[in-house]
């Protein structure tokens, strides 16, 4: 019962803080990754969890491929990541009324999964970003897995990579679900895990998504059995 009051208690804080958050941004484009930062850093205030880093982020990595289980995956990394994310998300959260702005308004990719032409797109869109100076953020599994596991990858990100020629830092993230289930509507205090991989460029090895899979997929087993 009180894990799901703290949920409603969350559901209601980001309703209000989002809704702050998107003015502001409009207000003061140009410091958006400031603004985004300082109210993902709120919600661990807010919420009440703890941040472990393991390993460090690469500077010179320009696709963060990352595992999805809650939306504090995003969050979390909003709060610690030093580069300019840009998200891959999908383009139902855009067409939200106003709330959908949290993408539109600092520019973040947007893809219609049902369109035939949303590799086109993402292609395009993630070489805005990077020529821009951010970092293009995508979670090959497509969708939220339950946090035990990382589900099937997606074959857009190792394309994306591919096509790019972008060096990847595979990032895994460890107990965001049990902090925030969206699904269950149930909210914890915690700690939560961020544990960078080493990068890898994809020219180096042919099989380099396979073997990615594999290390993201026993880091997030051998951390999840260690919390």
């Amino acid at each position: 019962m009180a894990g799901r009051l703290k949920a409603l208690y969350v559901v209601f804080e980001f309703v209000l803080t989002v809704g702050i958050l998107i003015i502001l941004m409009k207000l003061f484009n140009k410091k958006n990754k400031i603004l985004r930062q300082k109210w993902a850093k709120l919600q661990r205030y807010l919420i009440g969890y703890d941040i472990v880093e393991i390993g460090k982020p690469d500077p010179d990595a320009k696709l963060l491929l990352v595992n999805h289980q809650s939306l504090m995956d995003i969050v979390v990394l909003e709060d610690v990541y030093p580069a300019d994310i840009a998200w891959v998300a999908k383009k139902e959260i855009a067409d939200i009324p106003f709330f959908g702005q949290i993408l539109s308004v600092p520019d973040m990719i947007t893809i219609d999964r049902e369109s035939k032409s949303s590799l086109v797109k993402l292609f395009k869109d993630a070489k805005d970003r990077l020529d821009k100076g951010r970092v293009v953020a995508i979670f090959p599994e497509g969708t939220r897995g339950r946090g035990d596991k990382i589900l099937k990858f997606k074959a857009g990100s190792k394309l994306l990579a591919e096509k790019l020629n972008l060096k990847i830092q595979p990032i895994v993230i460890v107990g965001t679900r049990r902090v925030l289930d969206s699904q269950n509507l149930s909210c914890q205090s915690g700690t939560i895990k961020i544990i960078y991989l080493p990068s890898i460029n994809p020219k180096d090895d042919k099989d380099w998504y396979e073997k990615l899979y594999r290390d993201m997929k026993e880091t997030l087993v051998k951390h999840t059995q260690s919390s």
